[in-house]
């Protein structure tokens, strides 16, 4: 096994301490990661307070994780030593059903294995990024392109690839207007990507508080939710809706948003159920859809297109002693709009 520093929380709503984790020795296949930057996602902060049920502590999180190869096992074609990559939201899945022959692990019938709070096939369970190094099957591992710095590029592991794969899906490009709900983590680079499909893209917010960053960000408008205006100026004006919200909204609402044939698709996951108005739906020949993350093969087409077109997150690069405070802020929607660790910091 090999040591590793990591940040772990022993319980639910624990505070992160510097500790130390061990990763598998490599395999053949392998590929070893030293991390230089690793991405809070919301999903982390969700897991680590025992909010989405079972927790397996203690805990280090961490799925946008951006770093370098330091070594490689015997039987790895896929990276070199010296090579930029990255490892996502999952480590492994079953390889075998239906979805995973077509590329689309992450929608793995038997379930794929996260890359923390998760039980490996070698039955022990999985640490994330909020550690030095990470140990991981090349099939699982993606090549970072050059023109996009290692800390920008960490939250594209998760949060590009969760707005890329639905923009991608339904047809985001010219000719097409689509709607960003949410100007977060997830929907800052909904609009960058949107706009680089050459859609014609507008952010729907609570309010315009946030409307000069969604105008410099790529957005051609900006509207305000909280208006009583804005729901019957904007009927039927987009062709695609992509809500990053974790919000109860009112779904009849914003259906009647959509052109004839549109699509609204949910990569929030609110807590309530949605009620969802049947005449909202039929009567525009609508589609309520949802969507997670992309397969591996999808998500280095993402990181491609983010190197060809200069994508990357917005970040706020911090050490891993405020772990704890930028998950208090993240809460608060007071980042603009992703915490990324310094994994330099981890040791102390």
């Amino acid at each position: 096994m090999i040591p590793v520093a990591a940040r772990s929380t022993a319980s639910a709503g624990a505070p992160f301490v510097a500790t130390t984790i061990e990763r598998r020795d490599l395999g053949p296949k392998d590929v070893l990661i030293d991390i230089a930057y690793a991405g809070i996602c919301h999903s982390d902060i969700h897991t680590a307070r025992g909010e989405w049920g079972h927790t397996l502590f203690p805990l280090t999180p961490g799925h946008e994780i951006a770093g370098v190869v330091s070594a490689v096992g015997s039987e790895v074609t896929k990276l070199a030593v010296g090579d930029r990559a990255g490892v996502g939201c999952m480590v492994d899945s079953c390889r075998e059903c239906e979805p995973c022959l077509a590329g689309e692990e992450q929608y793995c019938v038997k379930g794929n294995i996260g890359t923390y709070n998760a039980i490996g096939k070698d039955g022990r369970p999985t640490e994330g990024g909020y550690s030095e190094k990470i140990v991981v099957d090349e099939d699982f591992a993606l090549k970072i392109p050059e023109g996009i710095s290692l800390d920008v590029a960490a939250p594209l592991l998760c949060a590009g690839i969760t707005l890329y794969s639905p923009l991608h899906r339904w047809g985001a490009g010219p000719g097409k207007k689509v709607a960003i709900v949410g100007l977060g983590g997830l929907g800052h680079m909904g609009v960058k990507i949107a706009k680089a499909m050459g859609a014609e893209v507008s952010v729907l917010s609570q309010s315009l508080k946030k409307q000069e960053d969604g105008l410099r960000l790529g957005a051609d408008a900006y509207y305000a939710t909280g208006d009583e205006g804005t729901f019957e100026t904007l009927a039927g004006t987009f062709d695609l809706i992509v809500s990053t919200v974790s919000a109860t909204v009112d779904m009849g609402a914003y259906l009647g948003l959509l052109k004839l044939d549109g699509a609204l698709v949910n990569v929030g996951a609110p807590e309530e159920p949605l009620a969802v108005p049947a005449f909202a739906l039929i009567g525009g020949r609508r589609s309520l859809a949802g969507s997670m993350i992309g397969g591996i093969r999808e998500t280095q087409e993402m990181l491609d297109f983010c190197a060809e077109h200069g994508i990357g997150a917005e970040v706020e690069v911090i050490s891993a002693d405020r772990i704890d405070e930028a998950y208090d802020r993240v809460v608060a929607s007071d980042v603009r709009y992703r915490f990324v660790i310094d994994a330099s910091t981890i040791a102390g």
